[in-house]
């Protein structure tokens, strides 16, 4: 087949078409020229004339609509296998992007048919779930990463979850690179920390949990998630980028068996989703992770320390949270979605993080809502009266946020002092 057979502007998709929205800028040739060779790449094409059968031109990509930057390719079904993430990418976020025709080529959404959507398990528990197995049914649910993230002992550790979970928050959480390191080892890490869930359950009268990283190579992740699960946990978290779609699918399969809801840390996406021009974007990922069944997802914050702007971090929570996602019409260079009825995939919790403290909480609320989970490190643990202290103030924003009022409003010391400290200061 020649490249051209690939751009076909008449054709309608089918709907068991797998539809793909690529942002192309091309290198010496036409937007035609490279939006086909896209599409060639990604399915059967070649660059030289072979001799062809029906089954090749009929599962060929098609080009079938063109903006002035953005391409939409249909991929019939059939040239992919079901319920793997892996062959997916290495098919649509394959070779193309090292391809000489494109001088930027973005993959920046997906629309998957209900055929392949319901190849996969997604989320066990979902937001529903969680909340129901937390207990916390209206307000946003709270996190909280030990700082320094590395460094601290195992005892150190537990004690920090104890001091966060006394406090208010709901959740102690291993960041994306404490694993299992000589000074804190993973086993005694969990058993220590999961003593102090106990206590401070007996304690409080509220459920406590703990995001326990599993992150390694896929035989010991397993072995971790049991030893979580044998302890009493409800979670395990993972770096779902570092280990891989793979990984993730066998890491959810496992989970599924005992019973455990997955916490996706994003860690390395920046690597190829910062770039508005160039790699994949953070919404093919949340889909992807979606689709793979994680119960949770960081997406950022718009006001905290890392990069992502109001739109971008809408339309994550917006693919992660909604059951049905309409298509928006594609304005300049900002992120775009395609339309997707999620079927029986259940809604993931959008987590947002990255340098938050309670004086700019109102500010994620008003913008992501309260169905999130609000995860804060340094803005706890930077508390003048120490991590418990800043545990009680993040809590008590929270509530104060939950009931409409305004955080000037409270008579409590530790978010008063946690105002003075910080106000409405916004961390690069």
């Amino acid at each position: 087949m020649k490249y051209s057979d690939f751009l076909d502007l008449g054709y309608k998709p089918g709907k068991d078409d797998i539809i793909a929205l690529f942002r192309i800028r091309p290198s010496g040739m036409s937007m035609k020229e490279a939006a086909a060779r896209v599409a060639s790449e990604s399915s059967n094409g070649t660059w030289s004339e072979l001799p062809e059968t029906a089954l090749v031109r009929r599962i060929a990509a098609k080009v079938f609509w063109m903006g002035a930057h953005y391409v939409k390719i249909a991929y019939p079904l059939e040239l992919f296998e079901l319920g793997s993430m892996p062959q997916l990418y290495s098919s649509v976020a394959g070779n193309i992007f090292g391809m000489k025709a494109v001088e930027s080529l973005r993959l920046e959404d997906i629309h998957f048919p209900r055929k392949y959507l319901h190849s996969f398990r997604g989320p066990q528990f979902g937001i529903k779930g969680v909340r129901r197995f937390m207990g916390v049914k209206k307000r946003p649910l709270l996190a909280c990463v030990p700082k320094p993230k590395v460094g601290l002992t195992s005892s150190e550790h537990a004690k920090v979850g104890y001091d966060i979970w006394t406090g208010g928050i709901d959740l102690l959480k291993d960041d994306e690179n404490l694993t299992d390191q000589r000074f804190n080892r993973f086993e005694k890490r969990v058993e220590m920390s999961f003593r102090m869930r106990d206590k401070a359950e007996s304690e409080t009268g509220e459920r406590k949990s703990y995001l326990v990283n599993v992150t390694a190579e896929t035989r010991e992740m397993l072995r971790r998630a049991k030893l979580v699960s044998d302890i009493g946990g409800e979670y395990v978290m993972a770096d779902i980028l570092t280990v891989g779609w793979a990984g993730l699918q066998t890491l959810r399969d496992e989970c599924q068996d005992l019973g455990l809801a997955i916490h996706a840390h994003r860690a390395s996406h920046a690597a190829f989703t910062r770039s508005l021009e160039h790699g994949v974007s953070m919404a093919v990922v949340a889909d992807s992770a979606r689709l793979v069944g994680v119960d949770q997802l960081h997406i950022g914050t718009v006001v905290g320390k890392l990069v992502g702007s109001t739109k971008e971090v809408k339309d994550l929570e917006r693919e992660l949270s909604s059951e049905i996602v309409t298509e928006e019409r594609l304005i300049k260079k900002e992120s775009h979605l395609l339309e997707q009825d999620w079927g029986k995939i259940k809604p993931v919790f959008p987590v947002s993080s990255g340098g938050l403290h309670p004086g700019i909480l109102p500010d994620v609320v008003q913008i992501l809502g309260k169905n999130i989970i609000l995860q804060v490190g340094g803005g706890i643990h930077g508390h003048p009266d120490g991590s418990h202290a800043g545990a009680r103030a993040v809590r008590q924003a929270v509530e104060l946020i939950t009931e409409g009022k305004k955080l000037s409003e409270t008579r409590d010391k530790e978010l008063r002092v946690a105002l003075d400290l910080w106000g409405r200061f916004k961390p690069k």
